[in-house]
């Protein structure tokens, strides 16, 4: 057992469970869609990070409206933030939620490391190896003083006041990645992992469970102990053409980077991958999309008519462990995209029992 690593932690979101990943609008919209979720049974609401939105405000703001819905990142930036406040944030998120967070932390690509939080890009992986384990330590702070001197972490805080402990000691750690050393940190150190949009059935057989299993073996732990989430990218239409080229402009959106070529190209279309890249490079939006074939869209996203996105949802829950429900935008407008969560809600929903 790796040092600073629990025991297996009971997450909510096991095998056969549904999450909804929640995008466009404002922090105000995250929340009424979370509401929403809930009340169709999903098992869990989900926020992002980006340079537009802070996770953690709107995990805020879902879980006030939530009651006994999971509230997940998906992820935040574990780098730009201290150890000590990735504590301090997970220890009032799982307090105002009531037990229900599921904390889903990454690094983002290495340039976003440099270049938006400035930070040295170096070791990603080993980071996350050393972060986790200290905020496990940083949330039994009231048991006593954490010293840490690590590579990447350097910490010393020794509590100059009364303590109470936090509502869980064990809040459930993902983490996220794309090449095999950056997934094995899952099975080595975290309580899950969180996949990409772009992965299909294929990435999480042939590179995501190994990866894990090799992480989880070099930590004697067991790799069924690591919950795996995976994004699906759905839109729905009773128009399926519509719905289906809504998905490849965001399969291509994702696949542009070439950071997400091993993906493309373990999951069998290389050289689609070519065609959107080049198509990018010109900003023809249009053509990445053109490029994007039907096998391509059917082995990456959930798109159709209601029913079809349905049978979808569930043949991906043999590949993972929780579906996140991932609605496609990019291009879409406004008006669109709101029809589109209003759709797709109750089309992705988990069956209830009769």
């Amino acid at each position: 057992m790796m040092p600073g690593r629990s025991e297996p932690v009971a997450t909510g979101i096991g095998p056969g469970t549904r999450g909804y990943a929640i995008l466009r609008g404002d922090v105000a919209d995250a929340a009424r869609t979370a509401a929403e979720a809930e009340g169709l049974g999903y098992h869990a609401a989900w926020s992002p990070e980006f340079y537009t939105r802070s996770a953690i405000v709107s995990l805020a703001a879902m879980a006030l409206v939530t009651s006994t819905a999971r509230v997940g990142s998906s992820i935040a930036y574990a780098v730009g933030r201290t150890p000590l406040v990735l504590a301090t944030e997970a220890r009032s998120l799982d307090e105002l939620s009531g037990a229900r967070l599921v904390y889903g932390l990454g690094t983002g690509t290495t340039k976003m490391m440099a270049r938006w939080h400035g930070v040295d890009p170096a070791g990603p992986a080993t980071r996350m190896e050393e972060l986790l384990p200290l905020l496990r330590r940083l949330w039994r702070l009231h048991e006593g003083p954490v010293r840490h001197d690590g590579r990447f972490y350097h910490v010393d805080v020794t509590p100059t006041a009364e303590m109470t402990p936090p509502v869980r000691t064990a809040i459930p750690l993902f983490t996220a990645g794309v090449n095999s050393r950056m997934v094995q940190v899952a099975g080595r150190v975290a309580d899950g992992f969180i996949g990409h949009p772009l992965f299909g059935a294929r990435y999480y057989d042939d590179v995501i469970r190994p990866a894990i299993e090799v992480g989880a073996a070099k930590a004697g732990r067991e790799a069924k102990d690591v919950q795996i989430a995976g994004m699906v990218i759905c839109s729905v239409s009773d128009d399926e053409e519509q719905a289906r080229r809504e998905a490849a402009a965001q399969i291509a959106f994702y696949a542009a980077p070439r950071t997400y070529g091993t993906v493309v190209d373990v999951s069998g279309f290389g050289a689609a991958g070519e065609q959107i890249r080049t198509a990018f490079a010109s900003r023809d939006f249009d053509a990445m999309a053109a490029a994007v074939p039907d096998a391509m869209i059917d082995a990456m996203s959930a798109a159709g008519t209601p029913a079809q996105v349905a049978a979808k949802l569930e043949e991906f829950g043999r590949h993972v462990d929780h579906v996140i429900v991932y609605p496609a935008s990019f291009g879409m407008t406004d008006e669109r995209s709101r029809q589109v969560t209003a759709d797709l809600l109750p089309a992705g929903a988990p069956r209830r029992e009769a």
